[in-house]
């Protein structure tokens, strides 16, 4: 436990620069959306090309938001699973050992 709490300490933990592998249907994915996106915008002149790469940054900060919210909402999950696991008596119905506590 305190090797992880070094870690992040000591900025060791950066979950977000993790890089896709290849050959996964996500890697596939980005590299078929980077394709259309040189396709189109070589198509495209002035006001259209502006206006395309407007919505593909605002596309991608959706995703990183979106990202950053699920992991938060996940992480809080956790620490709630892990509270709800370590909590005394909260109202078992079988005491420790198999015992029906009286």
């Amino acid at each position: 436990m305190r090797t992880t709490l070094e870690d992040l300490y000591y900025g060791n933990i950066t979950p977000n620069a993790l890089r896709c592998k290849r050959g996964t249907p996500l890697q596939r994915a980005m590299e078929q959306s980077e394709e259309c996106e040189e396709q189109l915008t070589a198509l495209l002149e002035g006001k259209e090309k502006r206006l395309l790469l407007r919505l593909i940054n605002a596309e991608n900060e959706i995703g990183s938001t979106l990202a950053l919210e699920n992991f938060i909402l996940g992480f809080r999950l956790g620490v709630r699973l892990m509270l709800e696991a370590l909590a005394e008596n909260d109202g078992d119905v079988i005491g420790k050992n198999g015992e029906q506590e009286v």
